[in-house]
């Protein structure tokens, strides 16, 4: 099953914003983002691209500094036609309580592969962000013997790769120094 357009469901008069997106219930297994006015639904993620979210949480909770907060599967306003769910973010506004935040409170966007979504990761989600100026972003693909892990800074009008992992390890100095092993399971 893909990403895709739920339109068929979800029947609205006219094209959706983010307002009509955050007034419907919260919703336990799908992930609903907006693209232009288009609702995209996508099925609850695996067990193993949960486990590599966790590894995730585990690592970045022992080098992201205290002047930001990562969080994972947070609404991202990109504008009032986009809202976006990247698996973690981090946020330059920590501490901050909010139902969403918008596209200058990140910092970087995070999105694990899954194989209903790594197109609309590796394309769309990409052209988006880049869009909304986030300066970072990191592509983390679990299939393999470890988890792969990609990360790109924003340069002029798109993303340029400056990190890639080895045997899983991916070591970086911005946006802040960080060694993340994820091939070690915990």
């Amino acid at each position: 099953m893909s990403a895709q357009p739920a339109e068929s469901f979800l029947p609205h008069p006219e094209e959706w914003t983010v307002d009509d997106l955050l007034a419907l219930p919260e919703d336990q297994g799908n992930r609903i983002e907006l693209v232009d006015g288009l609702v995209v639904v996508s099925p609850a993620p695996t067990s193993k691209h949960q486990r590599v979210l966790q590894q995730l949480q585990f690592a970045f909770a022992t080098v992201v500094p205290s002047a930001y907060e990562f969080l994972p599967g947070v609404n991202v306003v990109l504008n009032n036609e986009r809202l976006l769910i990247p698996d973690l973010v981090v946020l330059n506004a920590p501490g901050v309580d909010a139902v969403y935040y918008k596209g200058s409170d990140v910092l970087l966007a995070l999105e694990i592969h899954s194989p209903s979504t790594r197109v609309f990761d590796l394309a769309l989600k990409r052209q988006l962000y880049g869009e909304a100026r986030i300066p970072f972003l990191m592509f983390v693909d679990p299939n393999g013997d470890v988890p792969a892990s990609r990360l790109l800074e924003l340069d002029g009008e798109g993303y340029r790769d400056i990190a890639s992992s080895a045997a899983g390890v991916l070591t970086v100095n911005r946006p802040f120094p960080m060694t993340l092993d994820l091939g070690r399971p915990r």
